[in-house]
């Protein structure tokens, strides 16, 4: 049972999910994180942040047998610090509210936390839905990237909160981008303290390829090139509109 749904038990391990509008994905997101949790050693929460959503999240989601926590101020990394201030666990894995990941990744998470050897981690990604040639070449890029540079995409990064808290979280300046400087400030502070920070081999997280859908490959060349040109845009809302731009 979710230590969301007991007080009896502290839960040792909070999974966070951060959430703006995402009434269409939200349930099946959670039950698919309610199943995946069953398996582990130790209790558990779901703690969903509503960040400043105009449609049904909240409500979905405490039907869905999450907690819910607001964050009034948009922002993906605002709402992920706002769930980890909520959080009871020693333990905090972030997951998309489009991502699923399996019941084994889950599980291997929670041992790597718990033999101490690592302070945190990712995983590598597999996208849903119908991906062009494009995006799946990317992605296969990105997991090598990832795996040998230690960058954690968003969709899926855990951490203990002791390694959250000394190194300050997320950068709440950034609209876009905050887990691969969380990412740089864990790999650090990790060798410092005699641990590692690490994206795990398998199996992958499977997370919405809806962007695929949603926006050209034109627009997503242009994203690039602007960070490339530009990387202080992930400082701005409107300049950030990739990763807040819905189709209407």
């Amino acid at each position: 049972m979710s230590a969301s749904m007991s007080t009896a038990v502290p839960p040792r391990f909070s999974i966070i999910v951060p959430a703006w509008n995402e009434a269409g994905w939200l349930p099946d997101t959670l039950a698919h994180l309610q199943a995946a949790c069953q398996g582990l050693a130790g209790a558990w929460e779901l703690v969903v942040v509503d960040n400043a959503s105009d449609d049904d999240t909240a409500a979905l989601a405490a039907a869905g047998g999450a907690r819910v926590v607001y964050e009034a101020e948009p922002g993906i990394a605002r709402a992920r610090n706002a769930g980890a201030a909520a959080a009871r666990g020693q333990w905090l894995l972030f997951v998309d509210a489009d991502t699923r990941p399996p019941a084994a990744l889950v599980a291997r998470t929670e041992a790597a936390l718990a033999d101490g050897v690592l302070c945190g981690g990712g995983a590598v990604l597999a996208f849903d839905g119908l991906c062009t040639p494009l995006y799946r070449l990317g992605t296969r890029l990105w997991n090598r990237l990832s795996r040998a540079s230690g960058l954690a995409a968003g969709c899926y990064l855990f951490v203990t909160r002791e390694a959250f808290e000394a190194v300050g979280g997320f950068n709440a300046r950034l609209y876009a981008g905050e887990e691969v400087f969380l990412s740089r400030r864990l790999r650090r502070w990790a060798r410092a303290h005699g641990q590692r920070f690490e994206v795990l081999d398998g199996p992958p997280v499977l997370t919405s390829g809806r962007k695929a859908e949603w926006f050209s490959p034109w627009q997503h060349a242009l994203v690039m090139l602007t960070l490339l040109l530009f990387p202080l845009a992930l400082r701005s809302r409107r300049l950030s509109w990739f990763w807040y731009r819905r189709p209407k």
